[in-house]
């Protein structure tokens, strides 16, 4: 990997993000989801589409963090993965 200059944390990153998008995709091919109403502001949603949100405010809660705070990036990622989770299941 250091032919793209990266650190083995970011390679632990983007393989976590391609092993829950197959993960995803095989579980969409075997048990096609449908449309539910969650406590997300949004008429209904799939299991795709909560996984989107799900990343992209992840996303949003690191840049925040990064931004605000010096402290460790292991605080964001728990928070972000709770969220995740919250979304996933009740979003």
């Amino acid at each position: 990997m250091e032919w793209m200059a990266w650190s083995l944390v970011t390679a632990i990153f983007f393989i976590g993000i391609a092993t829950l998008l197959i993960a995803m995709t095989v579980a969409e091919i075997k048990h096609p989801s449908v449309e539910r109403k969650g406590f997300l502001p949004i008429i209904a949603t799939t299991r795709g589409d909560r996984l989107f949100i799900g990343l992209l405010s992840s996303a949003f809660f690191h840049l925040g963090f990064l931004a605000l705070s010096e402290s460790s990036v292991w605080i964001p990622f728990g928070i972000s993965i709770l969220w995740l989770i919250c979304v996933l299941r009740w979003g």
